[in-house]
C-alpha cells in the first residue's frame, strides 16, 4: 500500500543567547568581572597580556618568570610554562595558537619561539643587544616587530633565526602594524615623534612623521611615558596610551593630528602605573599600556588611574574644550573591587576583555546591570 509524503521536520530550536550577535555599543557598559585568577604569590605581577587569533585562549607573561595559558572561551586555567632562566616578557601568540614568542628578562636579550603544546622551545631571535621593549606580530602573516632599547627596530620572520630588516632609530620602543599590514609606526620618545613606513618600502625613509612635542606635558623635560602604541581595527585612529595626568593621545592615523586627550578620572599615584620602557630606572614592574581599542574601533577600554575599576572612552562622543586642550572624559565605569586595570586587553573575536595586576580577570557582559556613569 503506498504512503503519503512524510511529514515536514520540527522547526529549528530557537537560538540560545550563545548565538546572538551583540553590538559593542549594546553591552560595552555592561562588563563585569566574572572570573578571577590568583598567580602563584602575592607578589607576583602580570606584564603582559594576550589573545590567540580565534579568541579563545588567553596567555599572561609574569614577574615570577612564568607563563600563565587560559581559555578564555571556558573561563579556566590551561596550564603553567616556566622560564625561571631567561624570564618571560610580551608573550604573544602567533598565528598558531600552540606557540608563542615572547621577550626575555634575564641572562640575555633573546626572542624566544616556544611551543606550548610540549613545552619546547622552535627558535631563537638573537641580535638585540639590549630589553625588547615591544614586540609585534603582523596581523596578516608569519613576521613580526621587535623594538629595543639598543635603539633599533628589527623585522623578523618566524620561520629564520635572522631578521629580514633592520631600522636605527633613537629610543623606538613602541611600535605597532595597521589593519591592513602594510603601514608600520615607530614611536620615537626621545624625539617625541611617530614615525610611518610603508612595509614594502622598508629601505625608504618614513613616508610621515608626526610631531608630537606639542602635546607633551606642559614644562616636562623629561622624556615622554609612552607605553603603547595601537591602530584601531578601521584604521582611522592612532592610540598612544601614555603615564600621564593629562592622558592618552588620540590621533588621526591619517595625518597624526590629535582629536582628544582621553584624560582618567583619577590622578595615578606612585605604583598604580606601570612603568614605561622610557622609564629608566623602572618606577614599578615592567607592563604593556592599561588602553585597548574595542573591536570595532570605537571605544577605549582602560585603567581608571585609582586602584580599583576600568572605564570606558567613546571616540566618538562630546569632545570639549578645556584650556587649551581637546578631551574625551570617560562615558562610563567598568567597576572592579578585585584589584587595578594596570593591563587592559580586548577580544577581538568576542565581546569579552581581560584586565591584569597581581590577579588575571575576564569580564563579560551582565545583562542584570546597567552603565555605571562616572
Amino acid at each position: 500500500m503506498a504512503q503519503g509524503p512524510s511529514p515536514p521536520p520540527p522547526p529549528p530550536p530557537p537560538p540560545t543567547n550563545g548565538d546572538k550577535t551583540q553590538k559593542t555599543s549594546d553591552i560595552i557598559g555592561t562588563l563585569r568581572p566574572t572570573k578571577l585568577f590568583k598567580l602563584s604569590k602575592p607578589d607576583t605581577y602580570v606584564t603582559s597580556l594576550d589573545f590567540d587569533d580565534e579568541g579563545q585562549l588567553l596567555i599572561a607573561a609574569c614577574s615570577d618568570s612564568s607563563l600563565q595559558l587560559y581559555s578564555a572561551r571556558d573561563g579556566t586555567h590551561q596550564k603553567t610554562l616556566l622560564s625561571q632562566k631567561y624570564g618571560c616578557h610580551l608573550a604573544r601568540f602567533s598565528h598558531h595558537s600552540q606557540s608563542v614568542i615572547y621577550a626575555s628578562t634575564k641572562v640575555d636579550d633573546t626572542i624566544r619561539y616556544l611551543s606550548t603544546h610540549d613545552n619546547n622551545y622552535l627558535r631563537y631571535f638573537k641580535g638585540h643587544s639590549a630589553a625588547v621593549t615591544d614586540l609585534v606580530p603582523c596581523p596578516r602573516d608569519d613576521t613580526f616587530l621587535s623594538c629595543s632599547a639598543d635603539n633599533t627596530l628589527r623585522l623578523w620572520n618566524l620561520k629564520s633565526q635572522y631578521p629580514q630588516a633592520r631600522l636605527n632609530l633613537a629610543t623606538p620602543y613602541l611600535a605597532a602594524f595597521d589593519p591592513s599590514a602594510t603601514v608600520i609606526a615607530a614611536a620615537s620618545a626621545s624625539t617625541s615623534s611617530i614615525l610611518l613606513y610603508d612595509l614594502r618600502n622598508w629601505d625608504k625613509p618614513p613616508f610621515a612623521t608626526f610631531d608630537m612635542q606639542p602635546y607633551d606635558p606642559p614644562g616636562s623635560n623629561n622624556i615622554p611615558e609612552w607605553t603603547k602604541l595601537e591602530f584601531s581595527n578601521d584604521g582611522k585612529s592612532l592610540l598612544v596610551t601614555t603615564n600621564h595626568g593629562q592622558g592618552h593621545l588620540l590621533l588621526d592615523a591619517y595625518n597624526g593630528e590629535l582629536k582628544a586627550h582621553l584624560p582618567r578620572p583619577y590622578q595615578p599615584t606612585w605604583g598604580i602605573l606601570r612603568s614605561a620602557p622610557s622609564a629608566t630606572p623602572a618606577k614599578s614592574p615592567l607592563g604593556q599600556g592599561d588602553t585597548s581599542f574595542s573591536a570595532d574601533g570605537r571605544y577605549v577600554i582602560g585603567g581608571s588611574g585609582a586602584d580599583r575599576d576600568a572605564v570606558v572612552w567613546d571616540t566618538q562622543g562630546h569632545v570639549s574644550k578645556e584650556g587649551k586642550r581637546e578631551v574625551i572624559r570617560p562615558m562610563c565605569s567598568l567597576p572592579c573591587d578585585r584589584g587595578k586595570a594596570a593591563i587592559v586587553l580586548w577580544n577581538h573575536r568576542f565581546n569579552m576583555m581581560a584586565t591584569a595586576d597581581t590577579e588575571v580577570i575576564m569580564w563579560l557582559p551582565d545583562e542584570h546591570v546597567g552603565m555605571k556613569p562616572l
